[in-house]
């Protein structure tokens, strides 16, 4: 087993697209860093002028004049309940501009990354170039009749198609982890270089979403592998998937049953990359107990946990790693 697992490495390593997107998987996240780091530069001394100076002619303006006294009327129209002397420090808090309002862009932060950019941006093109990695390799084989070649060496065909699907898996990982770690490292001695206080547990929240997103990343490498050894073409796999992807999440939107959010592809992604997310389904709102009746407020909360969302793409690789093997198992190989 190891001699095939090392055959089909060598096999993988050689294909002409593998190599295409593995140069795509470093350069794309690395294009992603630079744009991240360039948008994210300290500002110049003229811009932080410009800002100061926009700051003074808004609170010299008569409208912010105007707030400030409405404020200090009717607290509770602006969600301050402070009272005397300290609601004008209050009001003054909330309404008056400040220089960052006119500031051209925001100052690097590690949880803003690894809540809604680049960390998960990168951890999406990832997915994507190794779960295509995964079919390409093994499609090759069946377009050029290499199939039937190779199965005349090793017959045993349950260990031809673990070897492979093992090799997919470990390139997956090996690929979308080393490219991960070196994003967050980027993004942390980027950090200490401008001398940004980076917030308790940010460095370990985006080494822990490395682990998370590395690991579907493999999972969807292996899982576009398994569609290939079923359907035999990389062109019905991707078809298939990407009628899939745009399909299921229209028909769940359309049938708007309650917590259908929990079926959507895209939420249970979030939730294993991101560590679990929260979603509100305002087709269905939430009963909310009064005093005199029952009212209904706002929509359901629904919390996908990073376990849910394992669990429903482990059903789905489960499905089609047993459908695969069936069917390389039994069929003719031409």
């Amino acid at each position: 087993m190891k001699h095939l697992v090392t055959v089909e490495l060598l096999r993988l390593r050689w294909r002409r697209a593998v190599l295409l997107l593995t140069c795509a998987a470093l350069l794309v996240p690395a294009l992603i860093f630079a744009a991240t780091a360039w948008n994210t530069r300290p500002v110049s001394d003229s811009e932080l002028r410009y800002a100061q100076e926009q700051v003074e002619r808004e609170r010299n303006a008569p409208y912010v004049a105007r707030e400030l006294r409405r404020c200090e009327a009717k607290p509770e129209n602006y969600g301050l309940t402070d009272s005397g002397d300290e609601l004008a420090a209050a009001c003054e808090q909330q309404i008056l501009p400040r220089a960052e309002w006119f500031l051209p862009r925001v100052p690097l932060d590690l949880a803003v990354e690894h809540d809604e950019g680049s960390g998960i941006a990168i951890a999406v093109v990832l997915t994507m170039l190794v779960l295509l990695m995964g079919t390409t390799f093994v499609g090759h084989d069946w377009n050029s009749g290499s199939m039937s070649n190779q199965l005349l060496f090793e017959p045993r065909r349950l260990r031809v198609w673990a070897a492979k699907g093992a090799v997919v898996f470990l390139a997956g990982l090996t690929l979308a982890g080393v490219v991960l770690v070196a994003h967050w490292t980027g993004l942390w001695l980027l950090s200490e270089q401008r001398g940004i206080a980076v917030p308790d547990g940010a460095v370990a929240d985006g080494f822990r979403q490395t682990l998370r997103a590395a690991l579907l990343a493999a999972f969807a490498g292996l899982g576009g592998y398994a569609l290939t050894m079923l359907f035999r073409s990389t062109v019905a796999t991707l078809g298939i998937l990407f009628a899939v992807s745009i399909a299921a999440p229209l028909l769940l939107s359309v049938l708007a049953f309650q917590s259908s959010d929990r079926l959507m592809p895209q939420n249970n992604y979030a939730a294993v990359v991101l560590g679990g997310i929260e979603s509100y389904d305002y087709d269905h709102p939430c009963p909310v107990e009064g005093d005199d009746e029952t009212r209904y407020d706002g929509g359901c909360p629904t919390t996908i946990t990073t376990g849910d969302g394992a669990t429903y793409f482990g059903v789905l690789l489960l499905a089609a790693g047993g459908l695969s093997l069936l069917s390389f198992g039994r069929r003719d190989v031409p």
